[in-house]
């Protein structure tokens, strides 16, 4: 059995392939399924949901720490801490309905996978062409989630002007666009520490995103002798150190 979650989590097989788009697929549906969910009340279905979707990242976070021959690494890496806020979100009533949004950190995870990342780049032209924006894009998209969560659940009981996720998730934006209505502050020393958060790191993932969507497009090659993996579309030569790459392109004017 061992040996088996070895092949599908690190394998190179169809299967392998398989299980990890699967797992990817599950943590889109859940990430789908918590923002939907946060907007009406926890009926029971829902949170029949929450503990079925709990069981399998139990059994997901089990497998890995079993696989893994490193187990004090383990416990040292953000991947793990990542499952253990979703673990607890999904477990755990109370901690589910204030902190929901902190489940996408699994998504974060995922995606930042070495074999993930391997795998998307070989199946579709989309994300190695654009691979630089999309990851851009979801790093600030789950950093919007994860402050609107923590906004949300730090300030619903003492603050009237935030009443759910959609008044979270309003001043949020409007914060790290550097909008400021001003229709909607933080209450608290704690608020204030959070909206300087947003306003820091928020705006610097933005710039980022803008920065790679405006920067002229690179293409992944790394080059023989100095590594370098970015180089121009029309590249002869690498930047670095002059070696003459050889970039397979379908033709550029």
């Amino acid at each position: 059995m061992l040996k088996t979650l070895r092949k599908l989590y690190f394998g190179n097989s169809k299967g392998a392939h398989a299980f990890r788009y699967g797992l990817l697929a599950f943590d889109i549906v859940t990430v789908i399924f918590v923002i939907t969910t946060s907007f009406f009340p926890h009926t029971r279905p829902v949170e029949i949901a929450d503990a079925v979707i709990g069981v399998v990242i139990v059994t997901d976070f089990l497998a890995r720490f079993i696989i893994e021959p490193r187990k004090f690494m383990f416990w040292t890496r953000f991947s793990t801490w990542a499952d253990l806020v979703a673990l607890v979100s999904f477990l755990a009533p109370i901690a589910g309905e204030s902190f929901g949004f902190l489940r996408v950190l699994r998504t974060l995870r995922l995606l930042h996978a070495y074999q993930m990342l391997s795998r998307l780049r070989q199946d579709f032209k989309a994300f190695r062409c654009h691979e630089e924006v999309i990851l851009a894009a979801i790093n600030l998209l789950v950093f919007l989630f994860i402050m609107t969560g923590l906004i949300y659940a730090t300030q619903f009981q003492s603050n009237p002007q935030i009443q759910n996720y959609a008044d979270a998730l309003y001043f949020t934006v409007t914060t790290l666009t550097t909008t400021g209505f001003g229709d909607i502050t933080l209450e608290g020393t704690s608020g204030r520490l959070l909206a300087v958060a947003v306003m820091i790191f928020g705006v610097t993932l933005f710039l980022r995103l803008a920065q790679v969507l405006f920067r002229p497009s690179k293409v992944r090659y790394e080059c023989p002798t100095c590594g370098l993996k970015l180089h121009d579309a029309d590249a002869v030569h690498c930047k670095h150190c002059g070696t003459i790459v050889h970039i397979d392109t379908e033709g550029y004017n």
